[in-house]
């Protein structure tokens, strides 16, 4: 399996019982979700010009036409359509996900699972993490790598009184009235979309094309957008070490990357800088231990080569593999 996108592999298929116990946990969260895109006004826009290509998982996909569609409807009818959701706000949330929309300053206009929170500012809030949820919003809706506007950080879900992980998308719009409004939605423990680490690794790539050494400072920081949940953002050189290490906050690493194999002994940080002597991108499979389950499975390394003080550097970041795509 070695070589093969990540992409384009299959997730492994489960048993007859497992597929069972999948389908009663994901058809009532993708079913609910089917109902929010259902529930808006001109949901039944065409999506010619929303390429979803990019994603592995129905929910995110389905997740991004939701908050789409109320962009639109946002777009067409301006701070008007807020008495709509308001009156509705139970059609625009399930247990999972709800849509909210925001000025670009950070005061919340709508929001459809905290109404608490409509009326508010949350430009300086952060996660428990120390992430700044919507200020990183701003900067994902100016990224041309992050076509729709991920963030990725910890949570509350609405009624519970613990953090959960949280992906969310984003479109900005300009009402009738020539007001910018930023409409988003997000998925409450999402799948680790391979598209997601991919923005990443490119945006790396193009903060160290544009300050050099300093953009080291700022994609080793764990409260920036370059680490999220179990995924981080590293740089190693072509002998393998490490310039940003993997798995600690440190410029010091023991390890060469080059010489290191996964659970069936292939090398797939070789076999990747052997992609990219004749292509600009990498993208390896290889298969790791599940830290809960104690079974193998497949991840995904995702490499970029760029220059740093005139010498040859690589971007990567490591996420799981779709298993399997829903």
């Amino acid at each position: 399996m070695m070589g093969q996108s990540c992409e384009g592999v299959q997730g492994h298929r489960p048993s007859s019982r497992r597929s069972r116990k999948a389908c009663a946990i994901v058809l009532p969260a993708l079913v609910g979700l089917l109902v929010l895109v259902l529930a808006i006004p001109g949901c039944r826009r065409a999506y010619g010009d929303l390429d979803l290509s990019m994603y592995q998982y129905r929910d995110t996909r389905n997740l991004v036409r939701f908050v789409y569609d109320a962009a639109l409807t946002v777009r067409d009818e301006g701070l008007g359509s807020l008495e709509s959701f308001r009156s509705e706000r139970a059609r625009f949330r399930t247990s999972e996900t709800y849509l909210y929309i925001y000025r670009a300053d950070g005061t919340n206009l709508f929001h459809a699972g905290m109404e608490e929170l409509e009326g508010r500012n949350l430009w300086d809030v952060t996660d428990k993490n120390g992430k700044p949820v919507f200020q990183q919003v701003i900067e994902a809706l100016e990224d041309a790598n992050n076509p729709h506007a991920w963030v990725h950080y910890s949570w509350w879900e609405p009624g519970r009184f613990f953090s959960v992980p949280k992906s969310s998308c984003h479109f900005k719009v300009e009402t009738p009235d020539g007001e910018e409004l930023i409409v988003g939605g997000g998925l409450d423990y999402p799948h680790e979309e391979p598209e997601f680490a991919r923005i990443l690794v490119d945006d790396a790539v193009d903060l160290i094309e544009a300050l050099g050494q300093g953009a080291l400072l700022e994609i080793s920081n764990p409260v920036s957008k370059y680490n999220y949940r179990d995924v981080r953002v590293f740089v190693f050189d072509r002998d393998g070490r490490t310039l940003i290490a993997p798995a600690i906050n440190s410029t010091f690493s023991q390890t060469n990357l080059l010489e290191c194999i996964d659970e069936v002994g292939k090398r797939p940080f070789v076999q990747a800088l052997g992609e990219l002597e004749i292509a600009d991108t990498a993208w390896e499979v290889f298969m790791a231990k599940d830290p809960y389950q104690r079974r193998l499975i497949r991840k995904c390394l995702y490499v970029r080569a760029t220059t740093l003080a005139g010498d040859g550097v690589y971007v990567a970041a490591i996420t799981d593999l779709p298993e399997p795509p829903y």
